[in-house]
Protein backbone atom coordinates (compact mmCIF):
# COMPACT_ATOMS: atom_id res chain seq x y z
CA UNK A 1 0.00 0.00 0.00
CA UNK A 2 1.25 3.46 -0.94
CA UNK A 3 1.79 6.06 2.48
CA UNK A 4 -0.29 8.86 2.22
CA UNK A 5 1.44 11.78 2.84
CA UNK A 6 0.70 15.56 1.87
CA UNK A 7 3.19 16.51 -0.70
CA UNK A 8 4.96 19.73 0.37
CA UNK A 9 4.69 22.79 -2.16
CA UNK A 10 7.14 22.04 -4.76
CA UNK A 11 8.15 19.15 -4.31
CA UNK A 12 7.57 15.73 -5.91
CA UNK A 13 5.43 13.36 -4.57
CA UNK A 14 7.27 9.55 -3.72
CA UNK A 15 7.76 7.11 -5.66
CA UNK A 16 6.64 4.29 -3.56
CA UNK A 17 5.14 3.97 0.13
CA UNK A 18 7.33 1.73 1.43
CA UNK A 19 9.13 4.25 3.74
CA UNK A 20 6.87 6.01 6.52
CA UNK A 21 6.62 8.36 9.03
CA UNK A 22 9.34 10.73 9.61
CA UNK A 23 12.07 8.96 7.84
CA UNK A 24 9.87 8.50 4.81
CA UNK A 25 8.75 12.09 4.37
CA UNK A 26 12.47 13.66 5.26
CA UNK A 27 13.66 10.85 2.26
CA UNK A 28 10.43 12.31 -0.33
CA UNK A 29 10.49 15.62 0.41
CA UNK A 30 14.57 16.04 -0.49
CA UNK A 31 14.04 13.91 -3.80
CA UNK A 32 13.88 16.90 -5.78
CA UNK A 33 17.11 17.94 -4.78
CA UNK A 34 17.24 21.75 -6.55
CA UNK A 35 13.74 22.62 -5.38
CA UNK A 36 15.00 22.58 -1.54
CA UNK A 37 16.88 25.56 -1.46
CA UNK A 38 14.29 28.45 -0.44
CA UNK A 39 10.83 28.35 -0.19
CA UNK A 40 10.20 24.50 -0.41
CA UNK A 41 13.40 23.95 2.44
CA UNK A 42 11.19 26.00 4.91
CA UNK A 43 7.52 24.36 3.61
CA UNK A 44 9.82 21.21 4.39
CA UNK A 45 10.95 22.16 7.91
CA UNK A 46 7.26 23.78 8.30
CA UNK A 47 6.31 19.97 8.18
CA UNK A 48 8.35 18.16 9.81
CA UNK A 49 7.49 18.83 13.79
CA UNK A 50 3.99 17.47 13.49
CA UNK A 51 5.54 14.05 11.92
CA UNK A 52 7.93 14.41 15.15
CA UNK A 53 5.03 14.71 17.52
CA UNK A 54 3.12 12.02 15.69
CA UNK A 55 5.88 9.69 15.08
CA UNK A 56 7.11 6.93 17.99
CA UNK A 57 10.68 7.41 19.28
CA UNK A 58 13.07 4.98 17.90
CA UNK A 59 16.85 5.17 17.10
CA UNK A 60 16.56 5.85 13.83
CA UNK A 61 13.48 8.11 13.99
CA UNK A 62 16.53 10.10 16.74
CA UNK A 63 18.76 9.69 14.05
CA UNK A 64 16.67 11.33 11.19
CA UNK A 65 16.52 14.09 13.73
CA UNK A 66 20.28 14.10 14.10
CA UNK A 67 21.38 14.20 10.87
CA UNK A 68 18.51 17.40 10.26
CA UNK A 69 20.29 19.12 13.03
CA UNK A 70 23.46 18.62 11.67
CA UNK A 71 22.87 20.18 7.88
CA UNK A 72 20.12 22.80 9.22
CA UNK A 73 20.72 22.93 12.80
CA UNK A 74 21.80 26.70 13.36
CA UNK A 75 18.89 27.45 11.02
CA UNK A 76 16.29 25.15 13.24
CA UNK A 77 17.45 27.21 16.26
CA UNK A 78 17.27 30.51 14.63
CA UNK A 79 13.69 30.06 13.81
CA UNK A 80 13.11 28.22 17.06
CA UNK A 81 12.08 25.11 15.23
CA UNK A 82 10.78 22.06 17.73
CA UNK A 83 13.13 20.09 15.39
CA UNK A 84 16.23 21.96 16.94
CA UNK A 85 18.06 19.76 19.55
CA UNK A 86 18.57 21.58 23.17
CA UNK A 87 21.64 19.70 24.40
CA UNK A 88 21.42 17.33 27.35
CA UNK A 89 23.25 14.43 29.26
CA UNK A 90 21.64 11.05 28.82
CA UNK A 91 21.99 7.30 29.87
CA UNK A 92 20.99 5.10 27.81
CA UNK A 93 19.10 7.28 25.27
CA UNK A 94 17.10 8.95 28.05
CA UNK A 95 17.43 12.59 28.94
CA UNK A 96 19.48 13.18 32.60
CA UNK A 97 17.77 15.16 35.10
CA UNK A 98 20.46 17.06 36.70
CA UNK A 99 19.19 17.31 40.28
CA UNK A 100 21.33 15.49 43.58
CA UNK A 101 18.16 13.72 43.60
CA UNK A 102 17.82 12.27 40.72
CA UNK A 103 21.39 12.34 39.78
CA UNK A 104 21.54 9.66 42.94
CA UNK A 105 18.89 7.53 41.89
CA UNK A 106 19.67 7.19 38.37
CA UNK A 107 23.29 6.35 39.77
CA UNK A 108 22.71 4.88 43.69
CA UNK A 109 26.12 3.41 43.76
CA UNK A 110 29.60 5.42 43.63
CA UNK A 111 31.81 4.62 41.01
CA UNK A 112 35.93 5.38 39.85
CA UNK A 113 34.97 8.68 37.83
CA UNK A 114 32.32 9.86 34.95
CA UNK A 115 33.04 8.93 31.51
CA UNK A 116 31.29 11.83 29.29
CA UNK A 117 31.11 10.46 25.40
CA UNK A 118 30.69 13.34 23.05
CA UNK A 119 29.41 12.46 19.51
CA UNK A 120 30.07 13.71 16.32
CA UNK A 121 28.45 15.86 13.61
CA UNK A 122 24.92 14.63 12.37
CA UNK A 123 25.32 12.25 15.06
CA UNK A 124 23.18 11.54 18.64
CA UNK A 125 24.31 9.79 21.94
CA UNK A 126 22.33 6.56 20.58
CA UNK A 127 24.93 6.19 18.32
CA UNK A 128 27.98 5.60 20.08
CA UNK A 129 26.21 1.93 19.68
CA UNK A 130 27.47 0.77 16.25
CA UNK A 131 27.34 -2.95 15.13
CA UNK A 132 26.88 -3.73 18.68
CA UNK A 133 29.43 -2.18 20.68
CA UNK A 134 29.44 1.09 22.91
CA UNK A 135 32.85 2.23 23.47
CA UNK A 136 30.87 3.79 27.04
CA UNK A 137 29.98 0.46 28.28
CA UNK A 138 33.34 -1.15 27.34
CA UNK A 139 34.85 1.56 29.63
CA UNK A 140 32.52 1.57 32.30
CA UNK A 141 33.21 -2.33 32.84
CA UNK A 142 37.50 -1.85 32.51
CA UNK A 143 37.52 1.13 34.78
CA UNK A 144 34.82 1.44 36.90
CA UNK A 145 33.29 4.49 35.49
CA UNK A 146 30.13 6.15 34.92
CA UNK A 147 29.45 6.92 31.56
CA UNK A 148 27.13 9.62 30.24
CA UNK A 149 26.52 10.87 26.90
CA UNK A 150 26.05 14.40 25.67
CA UNK A 151 23.04 14.94 22.71
CA UNK A 152 23.41 18.18 20.91
CA UNK A 153 23.02 20.02 18.10
CA UNK A 154 25.43 19.72 16.05
CA UNK A 155 24.55 22.43 13.17
CA UNK A 156 25.40 25.21 15.53
CA UNK A 157 29.01 26.42 15.27
CA UNK A 158 31.21 24.75 17.42
CA UNK A 159 31.99 27.80 19.71
CA UNK A 160 28.37 27.97 20.84
CA UNK A 161 28.58 23.95 21.37
CA UNK A 162 31.39 24.67 23.32
CA UNK A 163 29.99 27.65 25.93
CA UNK A 164 26.80 25.08 26.61
CA UNK A 165 29.09 21.79 26.71
CA UNK A 166 31.31 24.36 29.81
CA UNK A 167 28.05 25.15 31.51
CA UNK A 168 26.30 21.50 31.34
CA UNK A 169 29.73 20.20 32.87
CA UNK A 170 29.85 22.55 35.90
CA UNK A 171 26.12 21.99 36.67
CA UNK A 172 26.90 18.24 36.26
CA UNK A 173 29.92 18.54 39.07
CA UNK A 174 27.76 20.63 40.80
CA UNK A 175 24.84 18.06 41.88
CA UNK A 176 26.85 14.77 41.26
CA UNK A 177 25.77 12.99 44.41
CA UNK A 178 29.06 10.92 45.30
CA UNK A 179 32.28 12.54 45.96
CA UNK A 180 34.12 14.48 43.72
CA UNK A 181 34.62 12.09 40.50
CA UNK A 182 37.53 11.77 38.28
CA UNK A 183 36.02 12.90 34.59
CA UNK A 184 37.16 11.34 31.42
CA UNK A 185 36.13 12.74 28.41
CA UNK A 186 36.01 10.72 24.87
CA UNK A 187 34.92 12.77 22.20
CA UNK A 188 34.34 11.72 18.74
CA UNK A 189 34.95 14.03 15.64
CA UNK A 190 33.03 17.04 16.03
CA UNK A 191 32.92 16.53 19.75
CA UNK A 192 36.43 16.54 20.52
CA UNK A 193 36.72 20.39 18.70
CA UNK A 194 33.01 21.01 21.06
CA UNK A 195 35.13 20.15 24.09
CA UNK A 196 38.44 21.81 23.26
CA UNK A 197 36.59 25.17 22.91
CA UNK A 198 34.55 23.90 25.98
CA UNK A 199 37.76 23.97 27.62
CA UNK A 200 39.01 27.13 26.08
CA UNK A 201 36.03 29.35 27.14
CA UNK A 202 36.17 27.63 30.65
CA UNK A 203 39.31 29.24 31.73
CA UNK A 204 40.33 27.74 34.94
CA UNK A 205 36.53 26.85 35.97
CA UNK A 206 36.12 24.56 38.16
CA UNK A 207 34.77 21.71 36.45
CA UNK A 208 37.91 21.75 34.49
CA UNK A 209 40.25 20.80 37.36
CA UNK A 210 37.66 17.56 37.85
CA UNK A 211 38.55 16.92 34.07
CA UNK A 212 41.75 13.95 34.38
CA UNK A 213 41.75 13.10 30.30
CA UNK A 214 40.46 13.53 27.24
CA UNK A 215 40.78 11.47 24.55
CA UNK A 216 40.09 11.71 20.83
CA UNK A 217 38.73 9.89 18.13
CA UNK A 218 38.96 11.02 14.83
CA UNK A 219 38.64 14.58 15.27
CA UNK A 220 39.83 17.58 12.65
CA UNK A 221 41.76 19.54 14.83
CA UNK A 222 42.87 21.44 11.56
CA UNK A 223 39.50 20.51 9.37
CA UNK A 224 38.62 17.80 7.37
CA UNK A 225 38.12 18.35 3.50
CA UNK A 226 34.18 17.46 3.70
CA UNK A 227 33.52 19.30 0.31
CA UNK A 228 36.51 18.20 -1.36
CA UNK A 229 35.85 14.30 -0.65
CA UNK A 230 32.57 15.04 -2.44
CA UNK A 231 30.87 12.57 0.03
CA UNK A 232 31.85 13.91 3.45
CA UNK A 233 28.49 14.34 4.93
CA UNK A 234 27.15 11.65 3.36
CA UNK A 235 29.47 9.68 5.21
CA UNK A 236 28.32 10.82 8.17
CA UNK A 237 24.58 10.36 7.79
CA UNK A 238 25.73 6.61 7.04
CA UNK A 239 24.02 5.73 10.29
CA UNK A 240 20.32 7.02 8.94
CA UNK A 241 20.10 6.38 5.56
CA UNK A 242 16.41 7.38 4.89
CA UNK A 243 18.40 10.94 6.05
CA UNK A 244 21.02 10.71 3.44
CA UNK A 245 19.44 12.86 0.36
CA UNK A 246 20.23 15.61 2.85
CA UNK A 247 23.59 15.49 2.08
CA UNK A 248 22.87 16.83 -1.66
CA UNK A 249 21.39 20.01 -0.48
CA UNK A 250 25.09 21.52 -1.57
CA UNK A 251 23.92 25.14 -0.92
CA UNK A 252 22.67 24.15 2.81
CA UNK A 253 25.65 23.81 4.96
CA UNK A 254 24.95 24.40 8.65
CA UNK A 255 27.87 26.59 10.73
CA UNK A 256 28.56 23.33 12.06
CA UNK A 257 29.36 21.47 9.25
CA UNK A 258 31.81 25.22 7.82
CA UNK A 259 33.78 24.82 11.46
CA UNK A 260 34.22 21.39 10.96
CA UNK A 261 35.69 21.81 7.33
CA UNK A 262 38.22 24.35 8.60
CA UNK A 263 39.03 23.13 12.69
CA UNK A 264 39.39 25.38 15.27
CA UNK A 265 42.05 28.15 15.31
CA UNK A 266 45.64 28.62 16.62
CA UNK A 267 44.21 30.02 20.04
CA UNK A 268 42.46 27.40 20.78
CA UNK A 269 44.73 24.76 22.22
CA UNK A 270 44.82 21.49 24.27
CA UNK A 271 43.90 22.16 28.03
CA UNK A 272 47.46 22.38 29.56
CA UNK A 273 46.70 19.92 33.02
CA UNK A 274 44.57 17.41 31.22
CA UNK A 275 46.48 14.13 29.51
CA UNK A 276 45.30 14.81 26.10
CA UNK A 277 45.23 11.48 23.83
CA UNK A 278 44.72 11.18 20.13
CA UNK A 279 43.53 8.19 17.77
CA UNK A 280 43.40 8.13 14.06
CA UNK A 281 41.32 5.90 12.04
CA UNK A 282 43.10 4.88 8.35
CA UNK A 283 40.89 3.05 5.30
CA UNK A 284 44.60 1.00 4.35
CA UNK A 285 46.59 -1.21 6.39
CA UNK A 286 49.96 0.36 5.98
CA UNK A 287 48.94 4.16 7.58
CA UNK A 288 52.62 5.27 6.56
CA UNK A 289 52.17 4.67 2.89
CA UNK A 290 50.87 7.62 1.19
CA UNK A 291 46.98 7.35 0.36
CA UNK A 292 45.93 6.30 3.55
CA UNK A 293 48.13 9.02 5.59
CA UNK A 294 46.16 11.38 2.50
CA UNK A 295 42.51 9.53 2.75
CA UNK A 296 43.17 9.13 6.70
CA UNK A 297 40.14 7.89 7.95
CA UNK A 298 37.95 8.92 4.56
CA UNK A 299 36.98 11.87 6.26
CA UNK A 300 39.31 13.06 8.53
CA UNK A 301 43.08 13.12 7.28
CA UNK A 302 46.16 12.11 9.54
CA UNK A 303 48.08 15.12 10.29
CA UNK A 304 44.88 16.49 11.44
CA UNK A 305 43.53 14.00 14.01
CA UNK A 306 47.00 13.90 15.17
CA UNK A 307 47.52 17.41 15.79
CA UNK A 308 50.21 17.70 13.24
CA UNK A 309 50.50 20.91 11.13
CA UNK A 310 53.03 22.03 8.84
CA UNK A 311 53.58 25.33 10.64
CA UNK A 312 55.30 23.91 14.07
CA UNK A 313 53.69 26.83 16.07
CA UNK A 314 50.06 25.11 15.20
CA UNK A 315 50.83 21.75 16.34
CA UNK A 316 49.19 20.18 18.99
CA UNK A 317 51.45 18.71 21.64
CA UNK A 318 50.77 15.12 21.96
CA UNK A 319 53.71 13.17 23.70
CA UNK A 320 54.06 10.59 21.06
CA UNK A 321 53.12 7.75 23.40
CA UNK A 322 49.64 9.43 23.64
CA UNK A 323 48.85 8.71 19.58
CA UNK A 324 47.94 5.67 18.10
CA UNK A 325 46.77 4.89 14.34
CA UNK A 326 43.73 2.65 14.09
CA UNK A 327 44.89 0.19 10.56
CA UNK A 328 42.46 -0.30 8.26
CA UNK A 329 39.32 1.56 10.40
CA UNK A 330 36.93 3.92 8.90
CA UNK A 331 35.65 7.40 10.40
CA UNK A 332 32.65 5.87 11.61
CA UNK A 333 34.51 2.86 12.88
CA UNK A 334 36.11 4.41 15.39
CA UNK A 335 32.75 3.85 17.21
CA UNK A 336 32.89 0.00 17.34
CA UNK A 337 36.53 -0.87 17.16
CA UNK A 338 37.03 -3.12 19.69
CA UNK A 339 40.81 -2.22 19.28
CA UNK A 340 40.40 1.38 19.46
CA UNK A 341 37.97 0.51 23.05
CA UNK A 342 41.26 -1.65 23.91
CA UNK A 343 43.58 1.18 23.31
CA UNK A 344 42.08 3.59 24.99
CA UNK A 345 40.86 1.55 28.09
CA UNK A 346 44.87 0.71 28.40
CA UNK A 347 45.73 4.24 28.51
CA UNK A 348 43.18 5.31 31.14
CA UNK A 349 44.06 2.14 33.27
CA UNK A 350 47.70 2.98 33.06
CA UNK A 351 47.16 6.82 33.08
CA UNK A 352 45.01 6.16 36.75
CA UNK A 353 47.74 4.77 38.29
CA UNK A 354 50.05 7.36 37.57
CA UNK A 355 48.90 9.69 40.22
CA UNK A 356 45.97 11.41 42.39
CA UNK A 357 42.77 12.56 40.98
CA UNK A 358 42.69 16.40 39.51
CA UNK A 359 42.70 18.25 42.42
CA UNK A 360 39.11 19.75 43.06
Amino acid sequence: MHARIQRPPGIPGPKDGRTRGLTGLVYRSVHGVTRLVGGSAEALLGLLPEAVAQGPRSPRHDAVVAALNGVLGDHLAATHNPLAQSMQLCSEGEPLVLSRAALAQRFPTPSAGVLVLLHGLCMNDRQWRRKGHDHGAQLAAALGLTPVYLRYNTGLPVADNGRQFAELMAKLLRVWPHPAPRVVLLAHSMGGLVARSAFHQAGRAPWTRRVSDLVFLGTPHFGAPLEKTGHGVDLLLDAAPYAAPLARLGRVRSAGITDLRHGLGPEVGLPPEVRCWAIAGTLGADPDALPPKLLGDGLVRLPSALGQHRDPSRRLPFPPERQWVAAGVGHLDLLCSKAVGNRVAAWLQAAAGEGAAPAA
